[in-house]
């Protein structure tokens, strides 16, 4: 695995060490702390959008295994606006071992990947969310102790985090349901991508939910999407995450947001802060599934 673009980037049985290094690499780190396994190595940061989780997990995870993170924000660099995509990527690969880029469109990430002679890694893009998905796998594992079989079930708008947990049911053998409003469901092209028997779409929540293992939601506007704010909160509410949807869920089930919430809009406080919530768990557990992919990626790397 030269990049990390997609899920499918990982076979079953990779996503499956992905995981158990991380939880390695977290209990270690609990412990006593993380060995300098990338001593001398360098990830360039690259934010056209802003973060709070991406940028601490990614910054702090390079520097408990030894190695170094630099922030560029959008006005340093403007993908494809003061500088060409692929001179970026060139002139970034020439400087750090990896580069890790959140953006607002997909084709930035594939275009950096084209012309990187380093790692690329997506961490956001308007298509899918991939980093976050490896957080949510190991916070499902660490509740349940195996992926396979169980029921994962997404609630609300349809976007690039349903796409990558989308993925991430296929290569860990999950089951998927989609409750989505009428007009922001999932694509058929991203359906026919999976090619996977094991989804269900629908427009009932209480249906997605009956006997889920896992309990989904993120927010209902999107970054870029705030020209239609009214709009999506007249069609919406009967989406929200709340005590009485639970009820529907596996006596088990854990909720998962990827924040930030809108609590009171697609989550509710009670449930946020719930038992049943994993929600900051969820958030920690971007550093440690993050932190284990650059180990995988850069680990072996001449320190140039």
């Amino acid at each position: 695995m030269k990049h990390f673009l997609h899920l499918y980037d990982l076979s079953s049985d990779e996503l499956h060490n992905l995981l158990q290094e991380a939880i390695a690499l977290k209990t270690e780190y609990k412990k006593s702390g993380n060995p300098p396994l990338l001593k001398g190595k360098s990830l360039a940061m690259l934010f056209m959008k802003p973060s709070l989780r991406t940028r601490v997990s990614f910054e702090l995870a390079m520097q408990h295994v030894g190695g170094y993170a630099f922030y560029l924000g959008p006005s340093e660099v403007g993908l494809g606006q003061r500088e060409a995509i692929a001179d970026v990527a060139r002139v970034l690969g020439g400087y750090a071992h990896a580069i890790m880029a959140r953006v607002f469109d997909h084709e930035h990430i594939l275009e950096l990947a084209k012309w990187s002679p380093v790692p690329v890694i997506n961490g956001l893009s308007d298509y899918n969310h991939p980093c976050q998905a490896l957080a949510d796998a190991l916070t499902i594992l660490e509740a349940f102790g195996s992926l396979d079989g169980l029921k994962l079930a997404y609630i609300g708008d349809s976007n690039n985090v349903t796409r990558s947990l989308l993925s991430l049911s296929k290569i860990a053998g999950m089951i998927f349901s989609v409750a989505s409003p009428e007009g922001f469901t999932l694509d058929e092209e991203t359906l026919e991508q999976a090619d996977y028997d094991k989804v269900e779409i629908t427009y009932n929540p209480t249906q997605a939910v009956k006997d889920a293992h896992v309990i989904y939601t993120d927010t209902w506007v999107s970054m870029g999407q705030e020209e239609e704010t009214e709009k999506r909160r007249k069609v919406f509410p009967p989406y929200q995450v709340n005590a009485q949807l639970l009820k529907h869920a596996a006596s088990n089930a854990i909720v998962l947001h990827c924040l930030p919430a809108h609590r009171g809009d697609e989550i509710t406080d009670e449930v946020a802060d719930g038992p049943q919530s994993r929600i900051f768990q969820q958030a920690e557990n971007r550093l440690h599934a993050q932190k284990a992919l650059l180990v995988k990626l850069l680990a072996e790397l001449p320190e140039g």
